[in-house]
């Protein structure tokens, strides 16, 4: 059983796709019904089980409701990924305090609460559980006008190490993928460019990152736990 925010696309969406194929019953969750919902009928329409429960992932109530109709639904919870995320660049002497504090809001606050309501279930419940974060490799380097994205993405490395730490004898796992850019995220206008980036020579694709989720959230790796995978094309090597 697992909870994905920003369920609706990109990699919310290919990860909840994923898991639902390996037999995971799964809620969406996302501030688009629409596309909320398109996803779950898709899982429905291959034979799995999937829920959709619209959530602002920076509200306590809204993420503790997400959780509650989970066990509602289907009993308990196993896996919550905390992928909801967005970015406005500006340099730091341009960026409104308003502007920061939406990203704030939106990529760590809402990390934070999909942590917090997530241990205290899988506390609840005794069995333990694993939250997989969507950090960025911004979580480890600059590039220009990110100033609140990146801060933002570094936030969640140290809460996932936070977490990772603290409930460990507790079987509670939290660990972070770190996606490069992707395929689905990036504006055609600007993928050449940022393509170049990588040695790779490419952008990643959403499945590739939903399968770096699904290990994290998997028995393979119950030996990791406060870490970071990242899964960039070499991007943050060089």
């Amino acid at each position: 059983m697992a909870i994905i925010t920003g369920a609706g696309s990109g990699i919310g969406k290919e990860t909840a796709l994923l898991f639902a194929r390996e037999g995971a019953k799964v809620t969406i969750s996302d501030i688009n019904q629409e596309t909320g919902n398109k996803v779950v009928g898709e899982i429905k329409g291959n034979g799995g089980e999937a829920i959709f429960v619209k959530a602002d992932a920076a509200s306590e109530t809204d993420v503790q409701n997400l959780v509650n109709e989970t066990v509602s639904a289907f009993g308990k919870l196993d896996v919550f990924f905390a992928n909801a995320g967005i970015n406005i660049e500006a340099d730091v002497d341009q960026l409104e305090l308003e502007k920061w504090q939406k990203v704030i809001d939106v990529n760590l606050t809402s990390t934070f609460l999909c942590n917090k309501c997530a241990v205290q279930q899988f506390k609840k419940q005794g069995t333990g559980g694993a939250i997989v974060n969507n950090g960025s490799i911004h979580s480890f380097v600059a590039r220009k006008g990110l100033t609140a994205y990146a801060s933002s993405k570094g936030g969640v490395k140290m809460l996932t190490q936070m977490v990772g730490t603290t409930y460990a004898k507790e079987k509670i796992w939290s660990n972070m993928v770190c996606p490069a850019y992707t395929n689905q995220t990036i504006s055609s206008e600007i993928r050449g460019q940022l393509a170049d980036l990588h040695p790779f020579g490419r952008l990643g694709e959403p499945i590739e990152v939903a399968d770096a989720v699904l290990f994290m959230a998997s028995d393979d790796a119950s030996f990791i736990t406060g870490t970071s995978l990242k899964v960039d094309g070499v991007y943050t090597a060089v």
